[in-house]
């Protein structure tokens, strides 16, 4: 008997959250105090540059 496999649901906004969590774990190893500050964690998470980009398109 031959097993069916059922087609792979990718849910795209969560493939999106985790990669940003995995970048926020990267720059918290690599961080020297014991916290990232705001303004690094905007930098990982590409906040500024979104809002940029958002801007010059309006």
């Amino acid at each position: 008997m031959a097993l069916s496999r059922t087609p792979t649901v990718q849910d795209h906004v969560a493939l999106a959250e985790i990669e940003l969590c995995g970048e926020l774990m990267i720059a918290a190893s690599a961080a020297d105090g014991e916290r990232l500050s705001p303004d690094r964690i905007d930098e990982v998470l590409k906040v500024g540059v979104e809002r940029a980009e958002r801007s010059a398109r309006c």
